[in-house]
């Protein structure tokens, strides 16, 4: 007799799982919050514990400002970024004052006039209380084409007509630091994640076939990794760098830098990758996948890769700075981003000569924001990295 033949073969069987509610709910012993908590998702939980970290979410505002700035980098330089002023080669940082004499007058800067020192021949610069310029808001001034795309004039901050704004100085030309400087913000800013967005890409492809695979795929990449991290730095960036055509015009050469330190930070992101997913791929879910007849690239990205995204995007955020600091090294040593682009580290190779900095020491100054980004992503990485496993 074959089972299906015995008396009650084609029942259902019975249903042994208690349809009542949760035990604690119903004895009221899960709060509102617990409810809250147990019933959210992943990505929630994360943000819930990033919010617990004060200096990341800080950095994270920081970031937030210093990227919308790129967006409006016209109107917030108080000059064009090529705008040279010729009587004011090498002009002091000047200072904001409200009151003169004791009276206030709003925000406003003095004149200036200089000497030439014939010893050293160094251009010394005095403050000339006699003339005052009231500082205008939503002004118009230096013409420019805003994204390339309209023309227009307006800025933030504007002197009155015949006086100067250098608030950060200028250089040996005589153009605004402080424009330039976030002029530069887009530049240094953006490379970092276009760089990021190609190595995150590198990483998950490389990195997911290594760790699902294993075995011969798993050996193969991880000799190239080894063999990629050998090397030294600051060098091989310098030799890759050194081989792009000197032909090329600013665009090329700025996407050429870009894709080089992808090319060269993707290794940190793929061994990631590669922990991760040698872990997951185990787990009874995945297994489960591959019985039921999945194939390898929807169980990785179906499956494994959202397990791991919360890693990835923290890895990323770190990687980021040293994308920045690879371009700002680069075109401080003269072999990267070359004029008329402007970065902070083309900025930075005008304060290579010592006896410069010394008598003009506003010169350093873009290494500021280079510091501060770099501090902000490291501190939203740890933040990141701290939250990427809420339950820990």
């Amino acid at each position: 007799m074959r089972p299906n033949d015995l008396p009650g073969a084609h029942e259902p069987l019975p249903h042994f799982s208690s349809s009542a509610p949760f035990e604690h709910a119903a004895a009221g012993r899960l709060t509102p919050e617990q409810e809250r908590f147990y019933l959210a998702s992943q990505w929630r939980l994360m943000w819930w514990r990033f919010r617990r970290h004060r200096l990341a979410v800080i950095s994270g505002v920081v970031l937030l400002i210093a990227y919308g700035s790129i967006l409006i980098s016209e109107f917030l330089a108080p000059y064009g970024l090529h705008s040279r002023h010729v009587d004011y080669i090498f002009a002091p940082p000047q200072s904001v004052h409200l009151f003169h004499e004791g009276s206030f007058k709003g925000p406003f800067v003095y004149g200036t006039n200089y000497r030439l020192n014939m010893e050293n021949l160094q251009r010394i610069y005095t403050e000339d209380t006699s003339r005052i310029y009231k500082l205008r808001f939503f002004c118009r001034g230096d013409a420019y084409e805003f994204w390339g795309l309209f023309k227009a004039d307006l800025h933030l901050v504007c002197p009155e007509k015949g006086g100067t704004l250098f608030l950060l100085g200028t250089d040996r030309l005589g153009r605004d630091i402080l424009s330039r400087m976030i002029y530069g913000a887009r530049i240094s800013l953006t490379i970092g994640l276009i760089g990021i967005a190609i190595s995150f890409t590198l990483a998950i492809i490389i990195g997911g076939l290594a760790g699902y695979y294993s075995g011969y795929v798993d050996l193969v990449v991880q000799r190239i990794i080894e063999i990629l991290q050998s090397f030294p730095q600051i060098p091989l960036w310098m030799a890759l760098a050194a081989i792009l055509p000197v032909t090329w015009s600013p665009l090329l050469i700025y996407f050429g830098i870009t894709v080089i330190l992808a090319l060269l930070d993707w290794t940190g992101l793929a061994r990631a990758v590669r922990s991760k997913l040698l872990s997951l791929r185990e787990e009874d879910y995945c297994t489960a996948a591959r019985v039921m007849g999945a194939r390898p690239r929807r169980i990785i990205f179906r499956h494994l890769m959202p397990g791991t995204m919360s890693h990835l995007i923290a890895s990323a955020t770190l990687s980021i700075p040293n994308m920045i600091l690879g371009e700002t090294a680069l075109s401080f040593l003269g072999l990267g981003l070359r004029p008329p682009i402007t970065s902070w580290g083309v900025l930075l190779n005008e304060a290579q000569n010592i006896n410069v900095v010394a008598l003009y020491p506003w010169l350093i100054f873009p290494v500021v924001p280079v510091i501060v980004v770099i501090l902000a992503f490291n501190f939203v990485g740890d933040g990141l990295r701290d939250a990427a496993d809420p339950y820990k």
